[in-house]
Formats: C-alpha cells, structure tokens, sequence
C-alpha cells in the first residue's frame, strides 16, 4: 500500500498550518472558536460537496487538517457531532429543504448538536431504544417522550438527533425515526449533568417530556437505516487526528518513565516500545480503511484497537511514576474534593474507552455476524 501527499496537499498542509498558528488560542470560548472556524471555511471540509459556507477538500487534504488541527494544540472542538455526523447524514437522506436549513449554519460555526441515540436500556443495543414520539394532528409535528443517557455537549447544544419508536408495539430495529429535535424548550426537555470519577461531566442525562420535533430525517419508520448510515461516519480521517493526540499522550508518558527512572527497568521497557508499535499498526489500519465503504468490520476493528490501547497506556501512564501517581496536584478542599493531573486523568477516563461508542462485546459481535458469517446472536423482544 502507498500513501502520500501531493505538492497540492503539501500546499494545503501549508496554509492551515499557518491559519491555525494565527488564529488558534487557548482562551477562545468554544462557541466562538467555532465560529472563527466557521468564517474562514474550515468546517465542512469532508462534505463532499460545498455550497453551504465550507471549503472543498480532497480526502487527503482533509488528513492534512486534522493532523495540522491536532498538532496545533487548537481548542477542543464543540461542532464536530453536526459538522462529521449530521451533516453528512442529511447529504444522504435529507430533502433539500433539510439541507438548506441546517447545513450552512454547522458550516458557520453558529448552532452546535448533540446526539440522543443511547437509553439506560439501550446502550450499545441501539435498536432497544423506548423514546417514544406521537404525530400530532397536524401532520407535521412530533411529541417526543422519553430518555437519553451519554449525551456528549447537551448543556451546549442548540439541536439534538434523536432516534426514536413512532411505530406503537414496534421491537428491535422496525418503527424507528430519525427526529432533529430543538433543545431550547423549557418544560419540555431537560438536561442532568452526569458526574464522572474524573470530576468532570462530559456526559448529560437528557429528558423529553413532550418535545416538539417537526423534522424527519429520511421518512417516517426508517430511523434504523439512517441511524446505521450515520454510524458510518464515526470512522475515518477524524482517525487519524485522533492518533496524533495518542502519539502525544505516548511522548508524555516516555517522558515520565525517564524521569522516575522506570524506563531502567526492562518490563517497562517492553511496554512502551509495544504501545509504540501498536500505535503505528494503528496508523496504517486507519490509512489501509480510509476512504473505503465496502469493509463491514473495519470501523468495529479500530475500534477495538484504539480502545484497549489507549486504556493500558492510561495504566501506564500512572505505573511508571510510582508512588507519586497517587498524589494529586492540589490539596483537598469541601469546594475540589479532588484534582487530577494529566496521567492520572488519562487512566480514570479511558476506562470508559472501551464502552462508549459501542462496547467492546458488541463490536466483536458485529465482526463475528457480519465478517466471519457466524450465527447471530439471539435476541429477545423488547
């Protein structure tokens, strides 16, 4: 296999490295970050079509950005659930109306989404969803009722997606719709933060109480078709960018076991020298996949991959420093119980690396029915 870039590429890489260095800062508000990205083009960029505020980028083009972005230590973005898994789901299967009303806005930077898949019931088992949602007599309203859990930027979101059953009595994957469901209704929707053990929450509880939602995305009863298409997306370029920042977890990491002097000992060694070379099998399964539709398993192996990976160089990162990887980087107080340093922080979250976006037991099952053609596994009614 080869991989390279072209002088046009190398043209590009240029330029973004440039733009990133000039506008990119720390202490930019994340809505306003977004739409500093937004007014230059730079959102957008894997649409496959422009017209709606972003720029056209080749599929290496868009590597390069992600790779520069990541490189740069550019603020963490808060549009990326619109802009790599709504929009290119409303390119698919959106009217064209859908398209016009919502795509220029993602490219803008200006309205940030959320994602309402999960349920408390309905984890990685997304055709178990309950939220329910009634047509109401005029034809053109839904009232959704129900609740999503792992509600990545709820508190921030202005939209939210949301799967859920308007077939009554429908189970597993039959009468599910795809509802674009605004999150500016008081009373009607409500957000819970949820507490991690790193003390942060990432993650929101979302409750609909007769939320109103007049879009439907690809037509009533056909939720699960585009909820699969959009899952689709979560794979690719947004891969490789996601390396970078692996690679300079792994620097960190180095750094720390010369430091303590754990590297002296050859078990640790091995250790390291290992996730080094997983990591760039990882780089070059990314690079072997990109762009590549016809690979049933190739988004459930990377997964799978990057998940375990990233979890034992979380336990790596706190076993070469020792006993001080027990110590926090401020005293306790009634008002921080607790703070974390960087390693320490690595290791508590990605324990939940390899249950979100899917469990590891649920993307071996995918590999087992739809790769290796085994029998699939048995399901009871919902």
């Amino acid at each position: 296999m080869e991989f390279g870039f072209t002088p046009d590429d190398e043209e590009f890489r240029a330029e973004a490295r440039r733009w990133l260095a000039a506008h990119a800062r720390g202490d930019t508000g994340r809505r306003a970050w977004e739409r500093t990205l937004g007014a230059a083009g730079w959102i957008g960029l894997g649409w496959g079509q422009d017209g709606y505020g972003n720029r056209r980028a080749t599929l290496t083009q868009q590597v390069v950005w992600a790779e520069e972005y990541a490189r740069s230590g550019a603020p963490p973005r808060s549009g990326h659930i619109g802009e790599n898994l709504l929009a290119p789901t409303l390119l698919a299967h959106g009217t064209d109306e859908q398209k016009a009303r919502f795509l220029p806005p993602i490219a803008a930077g200006a309205e940030l989404w959320c994602q309402g898949y999960s349920e408390p019931g309905a984890g990685s088992d997304l055709a178990g969803v309950r939220t329910a949602a009634v047509r109401e007599p005029d034809g053109r309203t839904h009232r959704v009722t129900g609740q999503k859990i792992w509600t990545s930027l709820a508190r921030e979101a202005d939209w939210c997606f949301v799967l859920a059953r308007t077939e009554p009595g429908s189970v597993r994957h039959h009468g599910l719709t795809f509802l674009l469901v605004p999150m500016d209704q008081p009373g009607r929707i409500e957000v819970r933060p949820i507490r991690q053990m790193t003390g942060t929450s990432d993650f929101n509880e979302v409750f609909f109480d007769g939320a109103h939602a007049e879009h439907v995305v690809g037509g009533e009863g056909d939720g699960w078709r585009v909820a699969m298409s959009l899952l689709g997306y979560e794979r690719g370029v947004s891969t490789l960018a996601q390396q970078i920042g692996f690679a300079e977890e792994l620097a960190g990491v180095v750094r720390a076991a010369v430091a303590s002097g754990a590297v002296h000992d050859p078990v640790v060694r091995e250790r390291l020298v290992r996730q080094w070379a997983e990591l760039r099998t990882m780089r070059w399964n990314a690079l072997r996949t990109l762009g590549s539709s016809g690979d049933a398993g190739a988004p459930s192996v990377a997964k799978l991959l990057w998940a375990g990976w990233h979890q034992r160089l979380g336990e790596l990162a706190v076993l070469v420093r020792g006993a001080a990887a027990g110590v926090g980087p401020a005293d306790w107080s009634a008002s921080a119980p607790y703070e974390l340093d960087a390693a320490q922080h690595l290791l508590l979250f990605s324990r939940a690396d390899t249950i979100y976006g899917g469990s590891d037991q649920i993307q071996r099952t995918i590999i087992a029915e739809r790769v290796l053609g085994l029998p699939r596994e048995p399901k009871g009614a919902v």
